[in-house]
């Protein structure tokens, strides 16, 4: 059989995988002319209504044909709503895209789960590889809660508009579960009467730059890079989300109530190691929002937070502050935890010095 005869249609009853069909186009033409399809696709700019439909009636086609490109439009209440592409075999790679109307409601999720089953029971594959651009929070959500296992940044896996990209990377085999392997480390909203805690978004680079470049930050903070630009600051934020994405640690920016200027970082961290129960706050402020109060605020609601078994479910807390740094000292007792020892010359300090290092626990 040939193309759209051999396009298997495959539903779960809400998301219908199909061929395309004429009255696909102009939903195609408006997605690809989309900037969040641009910003993170390899899809020509411009792109032409003559390039959408030498996608879906001739790339398409000639890859089900000789079963090297096997894409599928989706469609959700009689509407077109993407499309999702299974490449290659026995190694394969999978590609997605949504048009705008369809996104935020699980849509991709379960054209994914349908293509990845079909390409591993009946589609010749045994592996697919998923891939995006470094910072592609929606797609990473898609690979995380369809259970491909999520294996990390690649340096200049990706070429596109002439442009070398790292990747994230991850992969899906027959067998696996296709529902995630841990929770995601949700930075839900916390608030109180002064400071919002929430995720970071792009518009805190600059203050994270200035923050991060400031000489008590560096002086305690030792391993920040030097200088600090603003290409590192994104690479931080972009890291936060791929460790929220493995369950490893939950990062928020602290931000003002009434303005939502960013104040500083907090984070749970360390939430896979030795103990999967436990986890270790950190935290920095900017230099202008030191000095009152706001940081120990923000500590003591992620550390209810933390600890509630509705939220980040921990069994245990630490915290660790230098010996030298009164101000984080303060901020560990004043949100409850108690001092259980210190090491010696133990932190490392921007000087080059070594300074004891307190450290704090807490139990639910």
């Amino acid at each position: 059989m040939k193309w759209p005869l051999n396009v298997p249609v495959l539903s779960d009853g809400i998301v219908t995988l199909r061929a395309h069909v004429p009255a696909d186009t102009d939903a195609l033409v408006e997605m690809a002319g989309d900037p969040e399809m641009q910003r993170w696709t390899a899809i020509p700019i411009p792109n032409t209504r003559d390039m959408s439909e030498q996608y879906a009636f001739t790339v398409l086609p000639r890859g089900w044909n000789d079963g090297t490109h096997r894409g599928w439009a989706i469609e959700v209440d009689g509407r077109f709503a993407g499309n999702v592409d299974i490449r290659q075999a026995p190694i394969a790679d999978i590609g997605f895209a949504l048009h705008p109307w369809a996104r935020g409601r699980g849509v991709m999720t379960r054209a994914v789960r349908l293509a990845v089953d079909w390409a591993l029971s009946e589609g010749g594959v045994e592996i697919v590889h998923w891939r995006s651009h470094v910072g592609n929070e929606a797609s990473l959500r898609v690979a995380q809660q369809t259970g491909f296992s999520l294996h990390g940044l690649v340096p200049g896996m990706l070429h596109e508009r002439g442009q070398v990209l790292d990747a994230w990377t991850g992969s899906f085999r027959f067998g696996d579960s296709p529902v995630p392997g841990t929770p995601w480390a949700e930075s839900v909203v916390l608030e109180s009467q002064r400071v919002r805690l929430r995720p970071f978004t792009q518009a805190d680079v600059p203050r994270v730059v200035e923050a991060c470049s400031d000489p008590v930050s560096r002086h305690f903070l030792a391993g920040l890079p030097h200088p600090y630009t603003p290409a590192i600051a994104r690479s931080y934020l972009a890291d936060c989300v791929w460790q929220a994405a493995t369950g490893a640690k939950a990062t928020w920016a602290i931000a003002d109530l009434e303005t939502d200027e960013l104040l500083g970082n907090i984070a749970v961290m360390d939430m896979l190691g030795i103990n999967p129960t436990s986890g270790e706050i950190g935290y920095w402020m900017h230099p202008a929002a030191r000095g009152r109060g706001l940081l120990t605020e923000a500590v003591q609601m992620v550390v209810r937070h933390a600890l509630d078994p509705e939220g980040l479910d921990r069994r245990r807390l630490v915290l660790y502050a230098a010996a030298d740094n009164p101000a984080s000292n303060a901020v560990a007792i004043a949100a409850g935890y108690r001092h259980y020892g210190t090491q010696r010359a133990a932190e490392r300090l921007g000087d080059g010095s070594f300074d004891d290092l307190n450290g704090y626990e807490l139990l639910r």
